[in-house]
């Protein structure tokens, strides 16, 4: 009489058990959120299908206030990745003294994730109407803001403003180890071969640091574009961004659409995803030049 052999049981490893809280973390708050609204994008009231709410996506003020979000991050992106480069460049380089290197990271790290109403109330109470800097100046310089300056909170480069406080440390958190990992040979070698130090950046430098730079951009662009409370809080309904209008469609007013609410996310959720699919396919292409 012949026993069959039974082969073992694969059992998966108890070290995969850490992932766990992570899983389901992203599925409760991450994957089924995301699922609900892409679902009630192609939904009616009554829950059947429809692609009615795409087509509204094109009525009244909803693409202004996509174009708005859009240059907002622009703008937002392109100072802080300037900004920023200047900052993390002039701490790897050495022309700010080392020791201010481990405090400026340990702010951007803070500050990088820095948003939502507290950061509305800090710059209200800064640059608002009767905000700390607007009334010093008006009281020591007679200078005001929206009257001297064409400046005000509540508007465009308000908002810009605002969002540069964690799209600059943002940027200097993801530039400095793309600058650190820049080979001191390299730059030995053009000049050995006579290049400037102007020439090493445009010729040597930039051309390795560029999909980086642009990744970092379209990251920030994401993080911009993707900032819902700062901006409500901030401007209210001040300002014609997706945000407020999304949030004016699905917070049940009369004339309230959830439904068309979810479109404008579904909008939002695919133009950050395109903004960090380029992202993470340049980073990917510098890490090669790193290694």
């Amino acid at each position: 009489m012949s026993t069959a052999s039974t082969a073992p049981r694969r059992r998966l490893p108890l070290t995969w058990l850490g992932l766990l809280p992570f899983v389901i973390f992203v599925t409760l708050f991450l994957i089924l959120p995301t699922m609900y609204i892409v679902i009630g994008a192609f939904q009616d009231r009554s829950g059947g299908f429809t692609l009615q709410n795409l087509r509204d996506l094109n009525t009244g003020t909803i693409p202004s206030s996509y174009w708005i979000s859009i240059k907002i991050s622009v703008a937002s992106s392109a100072l802080g990745c300037l900004i920023g480069f200047g900052m993390a460049a002039a701490v790897v380089f050495g022309a700010v003294p080392k020791a201010i290197k481990a405090p400026l990271m340990t702010f951007s790290g803070v500050a990088s994730n820095f948003a939502g109403v507290p950061l509305a109330f800090a710059f209200l109470a800064t640059f608002g109407p009767v905000g700390l800097v607007t009334l010093f100046l008006r009281n020591n310089f007679g200078i005001v803001l929206q009257r001297d300056l064409g400046f005000s909170i509540l508007s465009f480069w308000g908002l810009t403003v605002t969002y540069l406080f964690f799209q600059i440390p943002l940027m200097i958190l993801i530039i400095t180890p793309a600058l650190e990992g820049l080979r001191r040979e390299w730059k030995e070698a053009a000049e050995v071969l006579g290049a400037t130090t102007a020439q090493y950046w445009r010729m040597v430098a930039f051309p390795i640091l560029f999909p980086s730079l642009l990744g970092t951009f379209a990251l920030l662009f994401a993080n911009a574009f993707g900032a819902v409370a700062t901006a409500i809080a901030l401007t209210g309904s001040a300002l014609n961004i997706v945000p407020i209008q999304l949030f004016a469609q699905i917070r049940g007013d009369v004339l309230g659409n959830p439904n068309l609410g979810y479109a404008m996310a579904f909008g939002m959720i695919v133009v950050t995803a395109i903004a960090n699919i380029v992202y993470i396919w340049l980073r990917i292409r510098a890490e090669r030049w790193m290694k």
